[in-house]
């Protein structure tokens, strides 16, 4: 009796292993599907349709079918666009340790591997923390009368009435702003050398990566080698002098970490050409766009120049230059600029990698597929701002939802240098309006992405000083 007992125990344990382990072999089943979509033709997957048209009417047409969120393939990568701002806040912050920058190795080679941005984890905190310090609301409050010394000097050689690519013209500006950020006052012809190659670098930067005699790329890298030769004497020269200054140069080179460990020269060039390819076409091209709204919108450009004007009547009156908390008070100025940020969405999207598998709202993304957030497809969606289309800088007097305005991005990979690129466009703003006039030349339809959206042809603009009378 006790025998069946026992046979009877066995049998309904190995009854109960058995539908156990079933339902354990079922469950890889239920597990989470890849994203609707389409990935296009082999290799180069959809990538002829990004980029042989408007970027964002892309992006758009793939929300509209699909969702918020969708597969694809660009540049033989496999991709997963995210187009909602919780999706965005998932990857860029709450669960930002899942996934890593990514950039092409050809970009990389022309930037430095050490650079801030291609970095994540304790790396990309000290890194981000010594940059940081060097673009501070309390280091640029200092850089104000700079600033402006350098945009007056930069509008100063447009005006005559001669057509300006507006954009070209803005990245000058901007560069210098760069070197002033990172070397203080540095010497002319460092300066210009530093400049020449490094516009050699940038033109590269964006062409087809063959590394063949002759072509952009191989220019780039040869011009890349001679800027970390130009910084070798730059840093050599800051060594020697052993002055404690507050430019990014001096903050690299007098950083230690835990183990006393000082970053190598390589380390310092590579994170000094970052910062300056990250302050230079985002800037302009906001810049560039903001000089087109304002010509765009008669009366709102009145009233910036009327609050403008108001500043440059009081400084001239008391003998003074522009200063820091005249910056931070232009309020009908700062929602413009803010508008425009929004419109002309400069940054429409970035680059992540899964470093695992992951699961969002029943939708897997692999590991090792590129991940890009959709900024612009957020800036421009009607839940959160109303009639997107329109140029609105009222719609700034009551800050926008959390997640809904990322201009600089979001997380611990945002942009460093946000409150600079603020400044610098304040500043620029100012002198523009409250001494020049302008006229664009052309059609004023049109946008180039090379890679940041700019309004065609750089914007062909005459300037003119406006009477003092």
């Amino acid at each position: 009796m006790s025998g069946n007992f026992v046979c009877a125990l066995i049998f309904l344990f190995t009854l109960f292993l058995y539908k156990f382990l079933k339902k354990e072999k079922k469950e890889p089943m239920k597990r989470a599907k890849l994203p609707p979509g389409s990935m296009g033709w082999p290799f180069i997957g959809e990538t002829l349709q990004l980029y042989s048209r408007d970027p964002n009417i892309f992006f758009a047409s793939k929300q509209k079918r699909y969702g918020e969120i969708f597969k694809t393939n660009i540049l033989g990568c496999p991709c997963v666009m995210l187009a909602s701002r919780e999706a965005v806040r998932f990857v860029l912050v709450t669960q930002a340790h899942l996934f890593k920058p990514t950039y092409p190795k050809s970009k990389e080679k022309l930037i430095g591997p050490e650079a801030l941005f291609f970095h994540q984890g304790d790396k990309h905190i000290r890194l981000r923390k010594l940059i940081q310090g060097t673009l501070s609301l309390g280091a640029i409050r200092n850089l104000v009368a700079d600033i402006d010394t350098i945009s007056a000097s930069a509008l100063e050689s447009c005006h005559g009435g001669h057509i300006i690519n507006t954009f070209r013209q803005m990245k000058k500006f901007s560069f210098e702003v760069g070197i002033l950020i990172v070397f203080g006052h540095l010497e002319t012809h460092y300066r210009e050398e530093l400049r020449k190659n490094y516009f050699k670098v940038e033109k590269g930067y964006n062409s087809f990566p063959t590394n063949l005699p002759g072509t952009p790329y191989r220019k780039a890298l040869q011009a890349r080698k001679k800027l970390s030769e130009i910084l070798s004497v730059i840093i050599r020269e800051k060594k020697e002098k052993k002055l404690i200054e507050k430019d990014l140069v001096d903050s690299l080179l007098n950083s230690k970490d835990e183990n006393g460990e000082v970053l190598t020269e390589d380390q310092i060039a590579d994170n000094i050409i970052g910062v300056l390819f990250a302050a230079q076409d985002t800037t302009a091209s906001a810049m560039t766009w903001i000089i087109k709204f304002l010509h765009d919108n008669p009366k709102l450009l009145e009233a910036v120049k009327a609050e403008q004007k108001a500043i440059r009547k009081q400084n001239e009156e008391e003998g003074k230059p522009l200063n820091w908390s005249q910056t931070r008070n232009m309020p009908f100025t700062y929602n413009v600029m803010l508008e425009s940020l929004r419109m002309a969405s400069i940054i429409s999207f970035t680059f992540r990698e899964s470093v695992t598998d992951v699961e969002y709202k029943g939708h897997l993304i692999p590991k090792g597929w590129k991940v890009m957030p959709l900024f612009r497809n957020i800036h421009h969606n009607p839940e959160f701002f109303a009639d997107p289309q329109i140029f609105d800088p009222s719609r700034f007097e009551v800050a926008p939802k959390p997640n809904t305005f990322m201009p600089f991005g979001s997380g611990v990979h945002a942009c460093p240098g946000n409150e600079l690129a603020k400044l610098e466009m304040l500043v620029m703003i100012h002198n523009l309006v409250s001494k020049y006039r302008w006229e664009v030349v052309g059609s004023q339809s049109g946008i180039h992405y090379g890679p940041f959206p700019v309004p065609m042809q750089g914007l062909p603009t005459r300037f003119w000083k406006e009477s003092t009378s």
